[in-house]
């Protein structure tokens, strides 16, 4: 190889070295370094356990009945099964503990964590960063949202910074300090995966969810932006294995915030009510509705006597927005109806006949318990009138199932044959109180209605099952 061959080789070799270089740092510098956020955050973070008597009964199952087992293997379950502690009552008790972590917000000893860490809990303790223990006293707690609040004795204790979590951002970096498993201070970072998630029987909490690894032990413990503020509380994780399968979801920390400022005013949590069933709206309810796109949510059931009522919502309002809130899924307004007081006013632009209106609806409050939205068999009465192009005979509600189910009219379902209605699901005993937008009165206008139902287009129907109600879609192609 030639002089001059040779330098250009190495001149290259150099280059790509340099290049590389350069490549390799900027990769350093994209990727955050979470030391500094680790060491300030991390003395606010508390390990919380708890303690609950059980008795033995419920502790260790039903006793097995020794009785009648030859005496070689009765001495061997006597000799083996374990002895619980008996209670000054004389009751065989144990001790249950569980683990979870949890955040000092207050220098005076105010601690977030999780309501499931800490419920029914008879003593909890709190482990600080510096492994010294307090005892715990519980403030309130709410189940809706997950949110316990409990309170140490202690002075100038740490505290970490609270965020805004309206402010965080899909991508951005977040960090996770708990104790998985017991392992105290364990940090685990990720990204914000999507907002506003509402997860199953939860629909008061527009959930943050992330790709940082949670698993049991990390409840209760704090979601931490790159500023070394807390943003969410983490609380949940979607798994079909037990463990982290990459979707974690954290309670918004201003959610949280709101909750424990009444619990420790007022020892619980007062939210606003509407008093409706809502259902999703998708694709085929938004053309039978007359909607440009799915969105919004579709009222399924107006609660008598409620906000709703009181306020004009009717049934087959399909609610566009609320106080200038856009309502894309219908998940999006339990929890903005819950974040007003009682008597607050919500504005709601929605739809009805295909027509945009607003109404004002003054809230009520939360009550205690799920409203009993009625229940029941399948009604029976009525004349049954001949079968038609739906495939369903239908007979007139009696007086006594109309106050039962409180609707003003409406017809049940006695007999489902081959055709539209068995390919959609319904059954007898459904009760059906509209049908393509129009509420139905009887059977006979219940059949006058089907007979000028369009073809290839889809229709509505509200049912009510069972006294829940929903809003199901079909097309007639014949």
């Amino acid at each position: 190889m030639s002089i001059p061959r040779l330098k250009s080789y190495l001149t290259m070799f150099a280059a790509v070295l340099m290049l590389g270089q350069v490549l390799s740092a900027q990769a350093d510098e994209a990727l955050p370094d979470f030391t500094t956020l680790v060491e300030q955050a991390s003395p606010a973070v508390v390990n919380i356990s708890t303690k609950q008597k059980l008795p033995d009964r419920l502790a260790s199952g039903q006793m097995p009945d020794l009785e009648g087992l030859p005496p070689m293997f009765r001495e061997f379950f006597e000799r083996n099964m374990p002895q619980q502690p008996r209670s000054p009552r004389g009751d065989r008790q144990r001790e249950a503990m569980s683990l979870g972590s949890g955040f000092i917000i207050s220098s005076d000893g105010y601690v977030l964590t999780n309501n499931h860490v800490v419920a029914d809990a008879d003593e909890i303790i709190v482990r600080l960063s510096d492994r010294s223990e307090l005892q715990a006293k519980l403030i309130g707690t709410d189940p809706r949202t997950d949110v316990a609040l409990l309170k140490v004795e202690g002075k100038n204790l740490p505290t970490v910074k609270l965020g805004d979590s309206e402010k965080l951002k899909v991508g951005e970096w977040v960090l996770a300090i708990g104790s998985p498993f017991g392992f105290d201070h364990s940090v685990t970072k990720g990204i914000v995966s999507a907002k506003g998630r509402t997860l199953p029987n939860d629909t008061y909490v527009p959930f943050i969810q992330t790709d940082v690894a949670i698993n049991p032990g990390n409840s209760g413990g704090p979601l931490f932006n790159m500023k070394g503020e807390v943003v969410g509380i983490n609380s949940q994780i979607f798994t079909r294995s037990g463990g982290f399968m990459g979707l974690s979801f954290a309670i918004p920390i201003d959610v949280a915030i709101d909750v424990s400022n009444q619990l420790k005013k007022d020892g619980k949590v007062s939210r606003g009510w509407l008093g409706v069933v809502i259902q999703e709206v998708n694709k085929d309810l938004a053309e039978s509705f007359g909607l440009d796109k799915p969105a919004g949510a579709l009222v399924a059931q107006v609660l008598e006597n409620g906000p709703a009522a009181k306020g004009g919502l009717q049934v087959g309002d399909v609610i566009l927005s609320m106080n200038g809130q856009p309502i894309v899924m219908s998940a999006d307004l339990p929890h903005l109806v819950g974040s007003l007081k009682d008597g607050e006013k919500a504005k709601l632009e929605i739809i009805r006949n295909g027509k945009r209106q607003t109404l004002d609806v003054a809230v009520g409050p939360m009550p205690d318990d799920d409203a009993d939205i009625g229940t029941g068999s399948g009604p029976e009465g009525g004349a049954e009138r001949n079968s038609n192009r739906l495939g369903v005979s239908v007979s007139d509600l009696t007086a006594e199932q109309k106050k039962t189910l409180e609707l003003k009219g409406g017809v049940v379902i006695k007999e489902v044959q081959d055709g539209p209605a068995a390919m959609i699901g319904l059954r007898p005993g459904d009760v059906i109180s509209h049908l393509n937008n129009q509420a139905v009165a009887s059977a006979k206008q219940f059949t006058e209605i089907a007979k000028d139902l369009p073809k290839n287009r889809s229709v509505s129907m509200r049912v009510l099952r069972q006294g829940r109600a929903s809003f199901i879609t079909f097309k007639l192609a014949e």
